[in-house]
């Protein structure tokens, strides 16, 4: 959703709210493509603290299902966005890429929300996500998931440099 803001920029000290629904279903980055699951609608309130400075304020509830890092099975983890920025319109795209505000929300006069809360999951996105702390994972020889049922795969673990005995010794192995 675009908000257009020349009616707050037009007058010092105007304030706006907006109750903006989210209209994305899925989240897509570089890591992969993942489901919303719950979405509440965010609230946003712009001022105009003076001088064509803006202070954007607002929060946003998704809950986005994750695959687990170690089991890979889906788990919704919830995120509590809060957003607070000030962002000077007197400064153009490029200066404020060289102040290290990455505002690629606003274009001209208007602010594209969407973007906005995309950033923002973007900040509060997990380094890893686990369904349990005490996830086992899957199997590396059959893939099947040890938090449900035993592989019965063979876990021991040889010694790399015996490798090689191993092998010959399942060659000579009567059947």
């Amino acid at each position: 959703m675009l908000i257009q803001l020349s009616r707050i920029l037009s007058q010092d000290g105007k304030r706006e709210q907006f109750e903006i629904p989210i209209e994305m279903d899925r989240f897509s980055c570089r890591v992969g493509d993942f489901a919303i699951v719950r979405k509440d609608p965010m609230q946003l309130t712009i001022a105009n603290t003076g001088r064509r400075v803006l202070r954007i304020e607002g929060e946003a509830k998704l809950v986005i299902s994750i695959p687990c890092a170690r089991c890979l099975e889906p788990v919704n983890t919830e995120f509590d966005i809060s957003i607070d920025r000030e962002v000077d319109m007197k400064l153009s795209e490029e200066e404020r890429l060289e102040e290290l505000d990455e505002c690629g929300y606003i274009s001209g006069t208007e602010l594209d929300a969407e973007q906005l809360l995309y950033n923002e999951i973007l900040i509060n996105w997990p380094i890893r996500v686990l369904c349990k702390d005490d996830c086992k994972g899957i199997c590396s020889r059959c893939g099947a998931n040890l938090n449900i049922q035993e592989c019965g795969c063979d876990t021991t673990e040889l010694d790399p440099r015996m490798a090689v005995i191993s092998d010959i010794f399942s060659k000579f192995k009567e059947v």
